[in-house]
């Protein structure tokens, strides 16, 4: 037997007799590491002749693959017993509750405009919808205000480059507005619907985001005035928030596709720094706050929709679904909306198993 050979058969019986994983590491590095005495013989091939190099170097190469493969070996052996003994004494116990799992919630805005949708369903009105990049025909046009119309200056539009069928321009849409223009046409009257929906304008500040959430309302049919619309919007307030105490003022107003507009505003109190709503603004200590826009529908609009408007007449309103998830719910920055952090989620959002609800119908009382 060659020195090598003696060498390769003395390291692989040391390495079988390897108590521990430890053991088997000193062992390594005994043998293979930077100044192990098989890694030394490898370097002695660098200073031989290439005759003599040829004749030695597959025996220290072979010793070196032999002792590499036991070492391999004996770790698979000892990583094996030590996961065997570790199963035998370990238990897991079953009566212990299980770690909390991360946990979804329902955003403000989804549950608002699920109550939205709730208490409208119960006052008889049918959701729609419509497409967000419009042309600025149903945008604009078709809501009384063509191109030379000073209202389009109210709205900070993002447009399209893209020419629309009707040859305006293509814009992502500033209210849902065009969703009742679209309805009129395709359903004619008697109608009743609401248009919840994404909507843009480029505008960003605490009160302000470039996207934000609308929801309209449009009744048409015959007979209706300013006394149906009064009453639709108390009925839903005094649903929404919860209470019979909600007191509305009716102002005189400009919108392009109503006539006459309104704005209504609602009465509150402040109660430890907050606006409560609940009586009339013209109480000591209490003030009015707007809250939505309103008004009768104009004749001219019902006209582009296809409709007579000395047979129907209606009333339209609008509201953002964040203005009104922030009142309700206490939230005093509209950007926390959107910025998508956990932490805010989790103490403002709703569980989709225990949310709040108004089945209890537009005639409950809190």
């Amino acid at each position: 037997m060659s020195e090598h050979e003696q060498m390769a058969h003395e390291a692989s019986a040391r390495i079988a007799g390897a108590a521990d994983l430890n053991a088997l590491e000193a062992m390594r590095v005994e043998y293979l590491g930077k100044q192990g005495s098989i890694s030394g013989l490898l370097k002695t091939l660098g200073k031989m002749s290439p005759d003599e190099r040829q004749e030695k170097a597959p025996a220290i190469q072979s010793l070196r693959q032999t002792v590499a493969d036991a070492l391999t070996a004996r770790k698979d052996e000892l990583e094996a017993a030590e996961l065997e003994a570790r199963l035998a004494t370990e238990t897991l116990d079953l009566t212990l509750p299980a770690p909390a799992a991360p946990k979804g919630s329902v955003h403000p805005v989804s549950q608002v405009m699920d109550e939205l949708a709730e208490i409208f369903a119960d006052l008889g009105f049918a959701v729609a919808t419509g497409p967000e990049i419009e042309d600025d025909w149903y945008n604009f046009t078709a809501l009384n205000m063509p191109e030379s119309h000073p209202a389009r200056a109210m709205h900070d539009t993002f447009y399209f480059p893209d020419t629309a069928p009707k040859g305006g321009k293509m814009l992502l849409r500033t209210h849902t507005s065009p969703v009742q223009v679209r309805t009129m046409m395709a359903e004619g009257a008697p109608l009743r619907i609401i248009a919840p929906g994404r909507v843009y304008r480029s505008d960003s500040d605490a009160t302000h985001t470039p996207m934000f959430h609308q929801i309209e309302g449009l009744v048409i049919d015959k007979g209706i005035h300013l006394g149906h619309l009064k009453w639709t919007l108390e009925t839903f307030l005094k649903a929404f928030f919860e209470t019979e105490d909600i007191v509305l003022r009716l102002r005189p107003s400009y919108f392009p596709f109503t006539e006459p507009s309104v704005e209504v505003d609602v009465g509150f109190a402040i109660e430890n720094g907050k606006r409560i709503l609940g009586g009339s603004g013209d109480e000591p200590g209490h003030g009015w706050m707007e809250l939505l826009g309103s008004g009768m529908v104009n004749r001219r609009v019902i006209e582009f929709a296809g409709l007579d408007p000395d047979e129907w007449q209606g009333f339209a309103f609008g509201v953002g679904v964040d203005r009104l998830a922030m009142l309700k719910y206490g939230m005093d920055d509209l950007r926390a909306f959107f910025d998508g952090d956990t932490r805010w989620l989790s103490h403002y959002g709703f569980s989709p198993f225990d949310q709040p609800t108004l089945s209890a119908g537009v005639g409950a009382k809190a």
